[in-house]
């Protein structure tokens, strides 16, 4: 096969879900949000592929898995462009954009070192303020804001 020849890199889905578009740096840390680690179904990941849009993404294919918009949207902070394509008989039937969620439990840390959830083994929660083109994260215990583009 010469490199001109079209080559499908990552197989096709009977059914389930393609998490699309992730940054390639970012695919094992989405797959520790989604806890797909411990996922029984047959998952496929892809890392590097080439984008148009990015020069290099990852892709995650779960067979016979569909995840509530709750669970993929913790996705928003690593992968804030990411899409989601559900597939039913080989077809894409839905595609979704992930959507900030209000409020993030236990993804990002607290960038204050003398936060509780810094030293005490306490689940760390956001409220999120979207200030048009830039995302942070007030925090539920000490109030002190983290900026997300220091935590990928």
């Amino acid at each position: 096969m010469t490199h001109t020849d079209k080559e499908l890199v990552v197989s096709a889905l009977e059914n389930g879900t393609v998490l699309d578009h992730i940054p390639a740096e970012n695919v094992f840390k989405a797959i520790e949000i989604l806890d797909l680690a411990n996922e029984k179904n047959r998952i496929t990941i892809g890392i590097n592929l080439s984008s148009k849009i990015s020069g290099k993404k990852g892709i995650i294919k779960i067979e016979d898995r569909f995840f509530r918009d709750e669970e993929l949207n913790k996705l928003v902070l690593i992968a804030p462009n990411a899409t989601v394509n559900i597939i039913r008989d080989f077809k894409v039937v839905e595609k979704k954009k992930l959507v900030m969620p209000r409020e993030i439990e236990g993804i990002a840390r607290c960038m204050n070192p003398k936060c509780i959830t810094n030293h005490q083994p306490v689940k760390t929660r956001f409220t999120t303020i979207d200030n048009g083109n830039e995302i942070s994260l007030l925090c539920h215990y000490c109030e002190k804001i983290t900026d997300i583009k220091g935590l990928y």
